[in-house]
């Protein structure tokens, strides 16, 4: 059992995580997702206050007590249960490995970790087969996992392979240091050709499995975008995320009447879909500093064969 020790100061408190009011600021979760030694999700952090792996000033607390200074709050991290998920033998499309990481390309239609529904053939099932050890630190469902892609958007992701790398990884993805840069396919001609949104996203008030713009509970949310080609009815852009908000890119291009071609959440079956049987969106260029040597590494990958067969489809038919 790992334990940490934290005597709250009243400047945490101020620099605490970004999202929400200052009230917000202070919930328990959202505290400890602040401070660079707990490189973990909010909902393992909430299961380690739900199971009694946190205490305040000695005492069992709640997820949403409010930390004020001169608490004591002590955080005990069980060491990682062991792996239950199976290896398989799946092909990956490994771009870079050494001792601490790797850097793959995902196809699109592969699932990220297991989950229900999804108890074989995802990336985790194959990284077990590839990996003789993988960080323990995303749980048994999510070895090595520091960000994730949807299971129908394709490109680059990294895994880290022993705890102190994902550590690293994730502490500069929080602190934005860690770039990653998207193609997308987008409905309609976009008035600017560069521009930002800036729009909080949480879950979606009355379906909790989609994500939604909400000015009054959502977390900040920043997406930079750029775009690359236009078409009579559709733009290809490229965006930033300053953020990584669930669905954040789908949820951003919707908002702005812009959703991605094809996605069958975000989307509308009324617009020319034309033939994508899932969102045309891709994670291109991923920038991040090497854990271990601080060297600056970029990846960069090609479209997959669906976005690049229909790109050159609307290119034909432009210059028809």
């Amino acid at each position: 059992m790992e334990l940490h020790t934290i005597i709250v100061r009243p400047d945490m408190l101020i620099n605490a995580d970004d999202a929400g009011s200052l009230t917000e600021k202070c919930r328990l979760d959202l505290f400890l997702m602040g401070q660079e030694e707990f490189a973990f999700s909010r909902s393992h952090l909430r299961k380690l206050i739900v199971d009694g792996n946190v205490t305040v000033n000695g005492a069992v607390v709640k997820t949403g007590y409010a930390v004020r200074a001169g608490d004591e709050i002590a955080v005990s991290v069980p060491p990682p249960r062991p792996l239950e998920v199976a290896a398989e033998a799946i092909p990956l499309n490994v771009l870079f490995e050494d001792a601490h990481l790797l850097v793959i390309n995902k196809p699109a239609g592969m699932v990220v970790h297991p989950a229900p529904g999804h108890d074989s053939g995802t990336l985790v099932h194959g990284l077990l087969h590839h990996c003789d050890d993988l960080s323990g630190i995303g749980g048994v469902q999510r070895p090595g996992i520091v960000h994730r892609l949807d299971r129908d958007t394709s490109g680059v992701m990294i895994v880290a392979k022993n705890d102190e790398a994902h550590a690293n990884l994730s502490a500069q993805l929080k602190s934005r240091e860690l770039s990653r840069i998207y193609i997308a396919l987008a409905h309609g001609r976009f008035r600017e050709l560069t521009g930002s949104i800036d729009a909080p996203i949480g879950r979606h008030r009355t379906d909790r499995q989609r994500m939604a713009v909400d000015e009054e509970h959502g977390r900040n949310a920043l997406s930079l975008y750029r775009v690359l080609e236009q078409f009579p009815q559709h733009t290809l852009v490229e965006v930033e995320l300053k953020t990584g908000r669930t669905h954040q890119i789908r949820v951003h291009l919707k908002h702005i009447q812009h959703p991605v071609v094809g996605d069958p959440v975000y989307g509308s079956s009324s617009r020319n879909n034309l033939g994508m049987t899932r969102q045309a969106l891709h994670a291109q260029t991923i920038r991040f500093r090497h854990p271990v040597t601080q060297q600056e590494m970029t990846f960069t990958t090609d479209l997959p064969d669906d976005m690049r067969q229909l790109l050159d489809k609307l290119r034909t038919q432009e210059r028809a």
